[in-house]
């Protein structure tokens, strides 16, 4: 067995004999045994009930959560199909009204920004913020079904507008204020908003990055009918345009908040697709798919609750901060953090965690692995007494960077890498304080979650990788996809490939112990004569390596042989390293850890490598830049962080590719 095969799947951390007595889902299966007669003895037995007995195990959840409905619901679901599943007809409710269900004295909200410092709001005060903003709104013509669109980063306003907004029965949809104004475009521009809120700029770290201009821009895009709102974020000098209205001018009048009760499949919430490989999708999320699945995974899967603080390092465009700010429906604070997650140096989130007393810390697994590759030493340099939970999102979290969260953070901290999706809202693989953690691995699929591995032919395979599906309707499924007014691009995102089952693009293993491992997306999967290659192991492999920080794999096919050419793209440890050198010590690396298969055809240095603004590699836009499609067509430069690393890395490719050949 290869040193990469003792390092997968070696248990860092297991369940306490009191996990089930003291967790919230311990809770909940010992209610769910007296409501069924069953008995559940360990998770896997709950999880498979709950997925066979879906109607049932939901209704348990709606009840277990006491969700506020204005009017029952006729029944669960009345059929069982996918697309097209009807969840809880009959039901009126509010997700806004089910969020600030806890007003208060208590802490909700924790700022902690580079531009305007720390803040923090009460229950009562985010109860009366969200009053004022739904005045405005009504004020500026907003009502149900209207759209309101924000670009605005991971502040207060940001989550004050999005519950304004859907107590109404608007629809809201937010961007990341770093996006420039034809990525903001090709996404909001969808919608034909009502109102749209912006800011003056924000700080990044010591930078200070005006705003105005692109908002102007954006406005342009929008049309004159489109009301804007500034928020004076950076406090920038001069005045902002006469037919822009001030926020101060939106929150003048004090109201109660309204929660007008809409269908449980009521359109809520539009998430965007990452765009990064063509006009980004429009996911119409609902009140109730959303309110019921988090409350499941925030509570059950991520056990946090009343007295909880929850930070996520997140941009207002990733779904991951519609999780963070659904903590509010369990009763958690939750932390909202704004700037260079990376300043003043790598330990700026965990300073973050420790400085709120953050229970539960979510970030991306790059974060993770960066941190493990520096040496950093979290657990030693910041008191993090009260973290309990730890998770990982945006890629799979690799063995190596999983041992070091259990080393250098806590022995007993509840690691979950997670994997899931912009289109669910939710997870498909994770963790749970029931399961055990292993290196490398992810412990359990979520309660009520049919996930699966498939072959070709839609039959379920363990221990090799096979295609990501859930064969259950999930409520978080999206309603539909805004103006697919016949669903043929909702259907031939999700199900032409395994007709009536949810195919969600990633290249997943399922373990024979029940674990899951995610091998990359299957779009970027590697084909190296008939065998078909994650790009995760690779990712795993190199960046254990002391002399690598970051890599990319991409395959070129060629008709002429059935192997291609196989490409690894590698940011040194020492950018002054030999890169013949480097080179070698990659192809050995692979070959001893993985095998001959795996070895690339070429090994190219650089000084560093794009991502998307959610964390994730751009393995398709740069194969397909490399195949000979521009790059407007490849990829939204909007959707990148660093786009001057995506050009440097397709010349250095490039070139290296063309050197090859002549």
């Amino acid at each position: 067995m290869s040193r990469m095969g003792r390092r997968q799947g070696r248990v860092l951390w297991e369940p306490p004999p009191s996990a089930r007595e003291k967790s919230r889902l311990g809770h909940f299966l010992t209610g769910l045994e007296r409501r069924t007669g069953r008995e559940f003895p360990d998770y896997d037995s709950a999880w498979a009930w709950s997925v066979e007995h879906l109607e049932e195990f939901w209704a348990a959840v709606w009840d277990h959560f006491e969700v506020l409905a204005h009017t029952p619901y006729a029944c669960v679901l009345p059929e069982r199909r996918m697309p097209g599943a009807r969840w809880f007809p009959g039901a009126t409710l509010n997700f806004a009204e089910q969020a600030l269900r806890w007003p208060g004295d208590p802490v909700r909200v924790l700022v902690r920004s580079q531009t305007t410092g720390a803040r923090e709001l009460t229950g009562w005060q985010l109860h009366e913020l969200v009053g004022r903003v739904q005045a405005g709104l009504r004020h500026l013509g907003v009502g149900k079904g209207d759209r309101v669109v924000g670009y605005l980063p991971n502040v207060p306003e940001a989550l004050v507008g999005y519950l304004a907004t859907i107590g109404l029965g608007a629809v809201w949809s937010c961007v990341p204020v770093e996006m420039g104004p034809r990525s903001v475009l090709d996404r909001v521009g969808q919608l034909s908003p009502s109102v749209l809120l912006t800011i003056d700029g924000y700080r990044w770290g010591e930078r200070v990055v005006e705003r105005r201009e692109q908002v102007r821009e954006i406005r342009a895009g929008l049309g004159a009918e489109v009301a804007t709102v500034e928020l004076p974020y950076l406090g920038m000098e001069g005045r902002s345009p006469a037919d822009v209205c001030p926020w101060s001018e939106l929150i003048a009048e004090a109201a109660e908040p309204e929660f007008l009760p809409v269908p449980f499949d009521h359109p809520m919430v539009v998430l965007f697709s990452s765009g990064t490989t063509g006009l980004p999708k429009p996911i119409v999320h609902s009140h109730g798919g959303i309110l019921l699945e988090h409350l499941k995974a925030l509570a059950f899967q991520m056990d946090i609750g009343p007295g909880d603080i929850s930070f996520m390092y997140s941009t207002t465009g990733w779904m991951v901060w519609n999780v963070l700010t659904s903590g509010l429906l369990v009763g958690a604070a939750v932390v909202l953090m704004d700037g260079d997650p990376s300043w003043p140096d790598l330990g700026g989130q965990w300073a973050v965690a420790a400085d709120t007393r953050a229970t539960l810390f979510g970030t991306s697994a790059g974060y993770l692995s960066g941190c493990a590759h520096a040496g950093l030493r979290p657990g030693r340099d910041y008191d993090l007494s009260a973290l309990r939970g730890i998770t990982s999102s945006g890629s799979p979290l690799s063995a190596d960077a999983s041992q070091w969260v259990y080393d250098a953070v806590s022995p007993d901290v509840l690691l979950a890498s997670t994997s899931g999706g912009t289109d669910v809202c939710s997870g498909f693989v994770g963790g749970s304080p029931l399961t055990p953690v292993y290196a490398g691995e992810m412990s359990c699929r979520p309660l009520g979650v049919a996930t699966w591995s498939f072959d070709e032919r839609g039959e379920p395979v363990r221990d090799r990788p096979g295609e990501l599906v859930v064969t259950e309707p999930m409520p978080s499924m999206p309603v539909r996809f805004w103006g697919d007014e016949d669903g043929s691009r909702y259907r031939s995102a999700y199900f032409e490939h395994y007709p009536g089952v949810w195919r969600h693009g990633d290249w997943l293993i399922h373990t024979s112990r029940d674990t899951f491992v995610i091998t990359g997306r299957s779009d970027a999967t590697l084909n190296r004569g008939g065998v078909r290659l994650g790009t995760a192991e690779f990712y795993s492999t190199l960046e254990a390596m002391p002399s690598v920080t970051d890599s990319l794999v991409v395959h070129l096919e060629d008709e002429s042989t059935a192997m291609g050419t196989l490409l690894a793209l590698v940011v040194p440890t020492d950018s002054g390293a030999d890169p013949g050198a480097l080179g070698a010590a990659v192809r050995r690396e692979l070959r001893t850890e993985l095998s001959p298969r795996h070895v690339p055809d070429l090994v190219v240095a650089v000084d560093g490598l794009p991502r998307n603004t959610n964390g994730k590699k751009l393995e398709v836009p740069i194969k397909r830049i490399l195949q000979g499609v521009p790059v407007p067509q490849a990829v939204d430069l909007g959707a990148v962080d660093r786009p001057e690393l995506l050009m440097e890395a397709v010349d250095a490719a490039t070139s290296s590719l063309r050197s090859t050949h002549t």
